[in-house]
């Protein structure tokens, strides 16, 4: 079974201050053009995205020097509610396990301070979340140079709603911008 957990982008969600992202229509097979043919711009952290190190880091890793092997693997999706402690991360690697080095947060949870130092100290790959950034969002950057700092990347803006906790197969490979410190993806998983 595939579930597709990845937001439509010209309709999605958009971290305050972002651009929006906008589609041109340069050519349409209904006005006597060959094809139908669509440009568009957008934030490289619209919808659902990855954030590169380089993100928050100078110098950091950016997208194309990452590899794929983050994106794509074994995942545990757990859900939370409200702030995650570390106490909280803590019971979330347990329930993970060892095997799992991707973990995606489904619910309204705010990763804080000492569950990143918690997730950063367990060597993840990748940690995902619904919300369109990690930490506080009057105040992401702390949680994010804990995380990014610790050489995961960050999968954020995902929809789990319908996704029941348990473990997964993640397939979250980002589009290959070269120098960027993020890039959308259409992320899904399989069971």
């Amino acid at each position: 079974m595939l579930i597709d957990i990845s937001q439509e982008v010209f309709t999605c969600n958009v971290f305050p201050g972002d651009p929006e992202p906008e589609k041109e229509r340069l050519m349409r097979i209904g006005k006597g053009d060959v094809c139908n043919l669509t440009a568009f711009s957008m934030c490289a952290h619209n919808g659902t995205h990855v954030d590169a190190p380089f993100h928050f880091l100078h110098h950091g890793a950016t997208i194309d020097q990452l590899g794929l092997e983050p994106f794509v693997g074994a995942c545990y999706v757990a859900r939370h509610e409200g702030d995650v402690t570390a106490e909280d991360a803590r019971h979330i690697l347990e329930c993970a396990g060892t095997d799992s080095k991707r973990i995606l947060i489904a619910g309204k949870a705010t990763v804080t301070e000492p569950a990143a130092r918690v997730f950063a100290d367990a060597k993840l790959l990748l940690l995902g979340n619904e919300s369109q950034t990690f930490g506080p969002e009057t105040a992401p950057q702390e949680v994010h140079l804990i995380l990014l700092g610790a050489g995961m990347v960050l999968l954020e803006g995902i929809v789990l709603t319908q996704v029941e906790e348990g473990s997964y197969f993640l397939s979250a490979a980002p589009l290959n911008l070269g120098g960027s410190d993020g890039a959308p993806c259409r992320a899904y998983l399989m069971k």
